[in-house]
């Protein structure tokens, strides 16, 4: 089974690629406050279909360059388009 995120595009400026941030919410182990940490992936962004402020879900797929190991599978929410 692949690994599926859900994430915000940030930068679609590249040729088939665009730029994804997730965020995770994690909770310090000593205070118990949570707090916010964003990780960027790099994803396959097939016929440059998906731009920049779309919520978009991700699959982990076999690497495509040296920093592309993901595409994008489709919007996370079913009735949105592209901008």
């Amino acid at each position: 089974m692949r690994k599926t995120m859900t994430g915000i595009v940030v930068s679609d400026k590249m040729q088939l690629t665009a730029v994804v941030a997730v965020t995770t919410q994690k909770i310090h182990p000593i205070i118990k406050k949570r707090y916010n940490r964003d990780a960027r992936f790099m994803v396959h962004n097939p016929e440059n279909a998906y731009k920049t402020g779309d919520k978009v879900v991700i699959a982990e797929t076999k690497p495509l360059s040296r920093h592309k190991n993901w595409e994008i599978t489709g919007y996370a929410d079913k009735g949105q388009k592209a901008k």
